[in-house]
């Protein structure tokens, strides 16, 4: 069990820094793509909250692609260790971004993104920490549908966003300017 619990920190460890590079590339594939429909979906289009929270979602997803396959036998609870990864990322980054907000007035690009590869550590952590637990089949497959229904609202809340400060586009203090 230990080279298992070792295979699941390393994978755990790269998923982290895919998530750091592939997550900030999301913020710009929207543009490069010459503002595509489907891009969209997994990228950000503006610089709403909602947006942001979609680039940790979706590299995420896309590292599972490729991780669930070296792990799936390592593991009995993969998909409870990942949505609760995920929901504790964008829980983590709402609400330090709005608490940060409320102090100060203001938001700003550096901090932002130091929520993000924080909230993405913690992803991970935790992730990695509930993968070494044993868990039921019923908690999983309850955990794959929730993962799978946050991806869902992702792609349908971008095109029809709800009226929530979540969802409205931050004006952002830009350093060095």
């Amino acid at each position: 069990m230990y080279k298992s619990k070792n295979l699941i920190d390393k994978w755990h460890l790269a998923g982290f820094f895919w998530i750091v590079i592939v997550g900030s590339l999301l913020h710009f594939t929207y543009e490069w793509s010459a503002y595509s429909n489907l891009v969209a979906v997994f990228s950000a289009i503006n610089e709403s909250v909602w947006e942001h929270l979609k680039l940790g979602y979706f590299a995420l997803s896309f590292f599972i692609l490729i991780e669930y396959w070296f792990l799936r036998k390592e593991t009995e609870n993969y998909a409870l260790a990942k949505t609760v990864g995920i929901i504790d990322m964008s829980l983590f980054i709402v609400i330090f971004h709005y608490a940060y907000k409320f102090i100060f007035k203001r938001t700003s690009v550096i901090y932002d993104i130091g929520l993000f590869i924080v909230g993405a550590l913690i992803c991970q952590y935790l992730s990695s920490r509930i993968m070494k637990k044993k868990a039921s089949r019923s908690i999983n497959r309850a955990a794959f549908i929730v993962y799978i229904v946050i991806g869902i609202l992702f792609g349908v809340f971008t095109f029809y966003p709800p009226n929530f400060i979540l969802f409205k586009e931050a004006i952002l203090i830009m350093p060095f300017r």
